[in-house]
């Protein structure tokens, strides 16, 4: 039975992805049984034991060391080659309670650089577990996929889209190998450095899209998770096939902004008409989006855009543009940071959208995507409009990126395995909203919600208080 609890007081009934801003915030801070597991390991041989190499302290890190793990590029040995991830491991091996596996979100975002901030932000686990990172293929200084255009046009975060010919050149670049860049393909390398760290079983800490990655690897490794955080949750499955849409996150946009407006001093009116109005006015959603979900990271009360909102709708927009000057002044991330390459190739392998999965033909892919917006209904995409809908980059990427081969879809009734699962969220993620932490609870036989009352996106490292961290430490432990 779930434990749907709340921190604050908030009451409650009983979604590549950190952006690149989070990313220079984060480096500024900081139903299957245990049979499946040979079966994969049968289908995913490797050459030999999986090994950790080339020890070296880790750059600004002290107490971690940093390895290098080799890894197939195809786990199925069909296509020969190697990838080389870099690891970096705390030098308290023998932890009393094992490993503790944090996956940063993205898909896309390095886990070694952020290793020493992610332990500061975390000291309540440093005494129980010894805290290991990784740079998932395809991210990282050995083995990012960098497409320079996309990284120069997109510098504020993934809800914005990069112009197709960026799209289409970045698809050359990385080239027929993407097609082993997807979640499948991460989880094989997950179960190969369980196996290089020599533990048993692992807890694994995942954010954002790496909840997505945490659920596939529970499911394809059941006996090999001790326990599971899902920190900002990305549902694992997704039975309508409208998540690359955002559509809940369209719809949690009222519900965020009128929670926020109670927290701006002398806010009497409804900020989520003022976002309607000025989305029909100026016909520019997707901005305004991509304004709120920067602006949540920095000031979850949404302060300053809540009012310049409101002065813009009365005719003043001097505030807001502003903002989106401001916006769209930002400086690029390094591909050894964050890979655009990496996140289109993954993400548009593991999910599917209006015209099917990554494997359908590129000219058939806009029709389809047409028809799907225009049977919208108004309220599924209100404050917003079926416009922002169709020009998200979550579907503009995917829309023109080149035919590869689909990541495997468990069913639509798929159900993790029952492994203590903590469900965490802030009540105004405009990332991956609550809605898709319950969603995602339903079917986590052994799991508990945690909603954090004022938080927005990635409660572990982004949150001014501590009510979501305590939650960890009890949960972890105990």
């Amino acid at each position: 039975m779930q434990d749907r609890s709340l921190t604050g007081s908030v009451t409650m009934p009983g979604r590549p992805r950190l952006s690149a801003v989070l990313v220079a915030i984060l480096v500024g801070v900081l139903a299957v049984g245990p049979a499946a597991d040979a079966a994969v390991a049968g289908a995913m041989p490797t050459p030999s034991a999986p090994r950790l190499t080339q020890p070296r302290p880790c750059p600004s890190s002290p107490g971690f060391t940093c390895w290098t793990l080799r890894v197939p590029l195809d786990h199925t040995g069909k296509v020969p080659g190697e990838l080389r991830l870099q690891v970096a491991a705390a030098n308290n091996v023998g932890a009393p309670k094992g490993v503790l596996l944090f996956l940063p979100g993205g898909p896309g975002l390095a886990g070694v650089p952020l290793v020493s901030g992610v332990a500061q932000r975390l000291p309540g686990l440093a005494r129980n577990y010894r805290l290991v990172m990784l740079d998932q293929r395809g991210t990282g200084e050995l083995g990012a996929l960098n497409c320079p255009q996309m990284h120069r046009e997109v510098v504020s975060s993934d809800v914005a889209a990069q112009t197709p010919q960026a799209i289409r050149e970045c698809g050359d670049i990385v080239g027929p190998a993407r097609r082993f860049y997807r979640t499948d393909d991460a989880v094989a390398d997950l179960e190969l450095l369980r196996r290089a760290l020599g533990v048993h079983k692992m807890t694994v800490d995942a954010v954002s899209y790496s909840a997505f990655t945490a659920a596939r690897y529970a499911l394809a490794h059941p006996s090999r998770v001790h326990k599971l955080v899902f920190d900002s949750v990305w549902p694992h499955v997704d039975p309508q096939r409208d998540d690359p849409m955002a559509l809940a996150v369209l719809q949690a946009t009222r519900r965020v902004l009128r929670e926020a407006c109670s927290s701006v001093p002398s806010c009497d009116w409804d900020p989520a008409k003022d976002l309607a109005w000025l989305v029909r006015q100026r016909g520019d959603g997707v901005t305004l989006l991509d304004l709120l979900v920067v602006q949540g990271f920095a000031d979850p009360d949404y302060t300053a855009v809540i009012r310049a909102m409101h002065k813009a709708r009365q005719g003043d927009p001097a505030e807001l543009g502003a903002l989106i000057a401001a916006l769209r002044a930002g400086q690029p991330v390094p591909a050894e940071l964050f890979s655009w390459g990496l996140y289109t190739a993954q993400f548009c392998a593991d999910l599917r959208f209006p015209w099917g999965d990554s494997s359908a033909l590129l000219h058939r892919r806009q029709a389809a995507l047409d028809r799907r917006v225009a049977g919208l209904r108004l309220r599924e995409v209100w404050p917003y409009d079926r416009k922002t809908v169709a020009g998200l980059g979550f579907i503009q990427r995917c829309l023109h990126w080149p035919e590869t081969r689909p990541n495997p879809q468990p069913p639509a009734t798929s159900v993790l395995p029952p492994i203590p699962t903590l469900l965490l969220n802030g009540s105004r993620d405009l990332s991956t909203p609550v809605e898709w932490a319950l969603e995602e609870a339903a079917r986590v036989p052994n799991g508990r919600v945690v909603i954090v009352k004022g938080a927005a996106h990635t409660v572990q490292q982004a949150e001014r208080g501590e009510a979501g961290r305590n939650a960890v430490y009890a949960f972890l432990n105990r």
